[in-house]
């Protein structure tokens, strides 16, 4: 009779809880069962743990065998546990000393010849490991770079189960073989990956845009700035061809890069989701997420079979989430974007559990101002009804616009601005200069409090804390008594210009940044914001 344990870690989104794997061996007839709410994939662990003993030169013990995994109550899944269970079951069978195992944190998939193959979550599960108190872990050697991130942690990162089995056992480590060499596809880098997902949600194989490349539309760039320095949310509204797209995904080079403890959060996300690229062990820029118009609720927020899986949402946590042609997407799945956007997460319940997500983005919409998109152009081609055109544009409900800080209309660009203003425009590196320096400002003036960026700060406390310059509210005070803006609509125009002011590099909002910040909630022309404005580009 013997019995060893050793731990692992179940993931619940990409928060993890340390599962302790406990191996009994007794008397009777052999058998292996699994017990602790396991799914299937984890079911099956079984006959790959079996097998990579049996391959690796080990006895398999012909008894009655248990392995239990606890808390039974958290539903478990997944084959990150096979690494741990193999231990378990040879410390149990006196094959290496079950103390050695005792403290252990054990993640990685088994194959059955017994090599160690790497799963998605390493790093949310070392850091769920971290927090627990547990100060050795061991995973797949493919993974020893993302595991390492986290700090205070001695990581062992192993090949096979033999190579294990040596170290633990202080023996002299087997051979293994190395990694292809001819170019050929590793295929122990395939579990990384969810397949149909590749590396799509992201500009990093293509490079950076730059702004520079974006002919005229001086309004919207300007609001791109502000957006970028400030957090806030962005629609663009112009005809087909105008450029909404470029000025979108040349966004997240506006935004300063990841700090240490952002990039940490984001690269959890996409590990869990199984979008990392294989050798890239962390995300250090602002991830960029751009779901095609068909995407369901579940892929915009998260969900999927069993427990909930990252969505869109969660994917651009920290970066920017654009939904091109928003008005064809579902109307439930952008309504279902109102939770994320002012909250910074996502909770999703399901039978199998409840998941929170971390989900602060910056959205950006983009949509024609018609189904044929000619709506009020100077040549006047739109076929669409009035009915037509007011169904269009109502397909995105006034709760969510009014969480949308910026509103813009992106003109057609004229011949003038495309061929002769060629070379004249900002490059995305001389803006990001000033988006950086203003965020500078805020952080300074937000520095003991939880909050960063202008478009974080509670309205109450913005109100109450920070006085805008005397009089400066006086157009926005018109504004909502003629029922222009609503109580969260003012609270948006003063985040807005606060932002305004740090580019501008004042203390605070005067009238004419409260102005520029009407233009960009409202799309109305101020006369001394548009003037000012027009002067400095």
């Amino acid at each position: 009779m013997g019995f060893a344990r050793t731990c692992s870690v179940a993931l619940l989104g990409v928060e993890g809880v340390v599962v302790e794997v406990q191996a009994d061996l007794e008397a009777g007839v052999a058998a292996f069962t699994l017990v602790g709410l396991p799914d299937k994939s984890l079911s099956e662990s079984r006959d790959r743990v079996r097998a990579a003993i049996v391959n690796s030169g080990e006895a398999w013990p012909q008894k009655k065998l248990t392995v239990g995994l606890s808390p039974a109550s958290v539903p478990k899944g997944g084959s990150g546990f096979d690494l741990a269970v193999a231990c378990a079951v040879l410390a149990a069978n006196d094959r290496v000393a079950p103390r050695d195992i005792a403290d252990l944190m054990m993640i990685g998939e088994l194959g059955l010849d017994g090599r160690v193959r790497p799963v998605r979550g390493v790093l949310p599960a070392v850091l769920a490991a971290a927090d627990a108190g547990y100060r050795h872990v061991v995973v797949p050697e493919r993974t020893v770079a993302e595991a390492s991130l986290v700090p205070g942690v001695s990581v062992l990162g192993v090949r096979s189960l033999r190579q294990l089995i040596a170290l633990l056992n202080d023996e002299l480590a087997p051979e293994e073989d190395e990694e292809p060499a001819d170019g050929r596809p590793d295929p122990m880098l395939a579990g990384l990956t969810l397949p149909g997902v590749g590396h799509g949600t992201g500009l990093a194989d293509t490079g950076t845009p730059d702004l520079a490349e974006v002919a005229g539309q001086g309004a919207a760039r300007t609001a791109l700035e502000v957006a970028a320095a400030g957090g806030h949310h962005i629609y663009l509204k112009g005809p087909p061809g105008a450029g909404k797209t470029m000025l979108a995904e040349r966004l997240p080079g506006l935004l300063p890069p990841l700090t240490r403890q952002e990039a940490v959060e984001v690269t959890a996300v996409h590990s869990v989701a199984g979008i990392l690229p294989p050798g890239r062990h962390m995300v250090e820029q602002p991830p960029y997420c751009a779901p095609h118009h068909s995407a369901t609720m579940q892929s915009l927020v998260g969900g999927g079979n069993g427990l909930p899986r990252p969505g869109a949402v969660s994917l651009s946590h920290k970066g920017v989430l654009f939904l091109d042609e928003a008005p064809e997407f579902n109307g439930q799945a952008l309504d279902a974007l109102r939770q994320p956007l002012e909250s910074g997460h996502v909770v999703i319940a399901r039978a199998a559990g409840v998941v929170r997500l971390p989900a602060r983005f910056l959205l950006v919409l983009a949509a024609n101002p018609c189904p044929c998109g000619r709506y009020g152009s100077p040549g006047g081609m739109c076929d669409c009804t009035p009915s037509m055109i007011r169904r269009y544009q109502g397909r995105l409900s006034g709760p969510l616009l009014d969480r949308v800080d910026l509103r813009v209309d992106v003109e057609a660009v004229a011949r003038s601005e495309l061929i002769g203003g060629a070379g004249s425009a900002e490059t995305t590196a001389v803006v990001a200069a000033r988006v950086r320096e203003a965020r500078e400002r805020a952080a300074a003036r937000y520095g003991d409090t939880p909050w960063r960026l202008n478009s974080q700060v509670p309205g109450h406390e913005l109100r109450t804390r920070w006085a805008v310059a005397p009089g400066a509210l006086r157009a926005a005070e018109r504004d909502m008594e003629r029922g222009l803006l609503t109580a969260r609509g003012l609270d948006r125009v003063l985040r807005v210009a606060w932002t305004v002011a740090d580019l501008a590099g004042r203390d605070r909002p005067a009238g004419v940044d409260m102005e520029r910040a009407l233009e960009l909630r409202t799309g109305v022309r101020r006369g001394m914001a548009a003037a000012v404005t027009g002067d400095k580009r």
